[in-house]
């Protein structure tokens, strides 16, 4: 499989980059069931065609990276299915394997980023968006280092730590990495000026603003309207390019497993994100191909 001429660290210096839009959406719309506790991870194992395929649509979209289908994938949720550790492991390596196999079909450059989601995912019962599991941070890095470990070893091109909802679980992570040898990018789940859990975001920022393995930091899975003053802010304390992928504005009902309302996301956004320091651009749940196309268009077009 071909790899990028350059590292992601050097193609965020020479502009901004496009990531993909939501994976579960594209994957219900190609006809998947995700109602298991294991979400699109589950297809890692029942239809890894299916994580190809949305792949390459986010691709003939103008993705320029792909984040992998192992947000939910982990140890223990795999073995309550009755998977052994070596077998789980095999699944989180073919989550970056597939992203791959659909970037070689494309001529484009194209990077793709191991997804690292929260502690919370794993417990697929909402508590990502609250944070404060009660666990300490050397527990948290328990859990997330073998996975990290697996993942590091399929060799991607980045680690996404991603829709992190407080700075005791970023904490964890940051330390999880060390030694992989990977760039990674560190993103809060928001609401407003604070982390899901309610710290302060010039806080939760500042921790990855001297960690040099951290490429880009910024924020993902918010309302978009969040995702502006979340980049100024993001840029300002820590000097790196920002990374920003927003949901669509609708709402998830935990109660009726559904989303409800208007959908805000509107790719014009992106002139003020990228003013304001961002470079990996791109949408989370319910931002679909065509969103990303039209993102994708406004990225590439020359300065006015």
């Amino acid at each position: 499989m071909a790899l990028p001429a350059v590292p992601l660290a050097t193609a965020l210096a020479r502009g901004p980059l496009v990531l993909d839009g939501g994976l579960s959406n594209q994957l219900a719309a190609q006809g998947c069931d995700l109602s298991d506790a294991l979400w699109s991870a589950r297809l890692l194992a029942d239809g890894p065609a299916q994580i190809e395929a949305a792949h390459a649509a986010y691709l003939r979209a103008g993705a320029q990276v792909l984040i992998t289908a192992s947000y939910q994938a982990t140890f223990e949720g795999f073995a309550r299915r009755g998977l052994a550790p070596q077998e789980a492991a095999a699944l989180l390596r073919r989550s970056v394997e597939l992203a791959r196999t659909a970037a070689a079909r494309t001529e484009r450059e194209v990077w793709v980023a191991a997804s690292v989601g929260p502690y919370g995912a794993m417990l697929a019962d909402g508590s990502e968006y609250r944070g404060r599991y009660g666990l300490t941070v050397a527990e948290l890095e328990r859990f997330h280092r073998p996975r990290i470990e697996a993942l590091a070893g399929a060799g991607p091109d980045a680690l996404a730590l991603e829709t992190v909802p407080d700075t005791d679980e970023a904490r964890a992570l940051l330390r999880a990495v060390r030694g992989s040898g990977l760039p990674v990018w560190l993103s809060y789940s928001v609401r407003g000026e604070h982390t899901r859990a309610g710290q302060p975001l010039r806080e939760a920022f500042a921790l990855a603003a001297d960690d040099d393995q951290v490429v880009a930091v910024g924020v993902n899975c918010c309302a978009p309207q969040d995702a502006a003053p979340a980049v100024e802010l993001a840029a300002r304390v820590t000097g790196k390019p920002v990374v920003v992928y927003p949901n669509s504005g609708e709402g998830w009902d935990d109660r009726t497993r559904r989303w409800q309302g208007s959908g805000t996301f509107d790719p014009a956004m992106v002139a003020s994100w990228q003013e304001a320091g961002a470079r990996l651009i791109g949408g989370c749940c319910r931002v679909g191909p065509d969103r990303i196309a039209a993102l994708a268009a406004l990225l590439k077009a020359p300065p006015c």
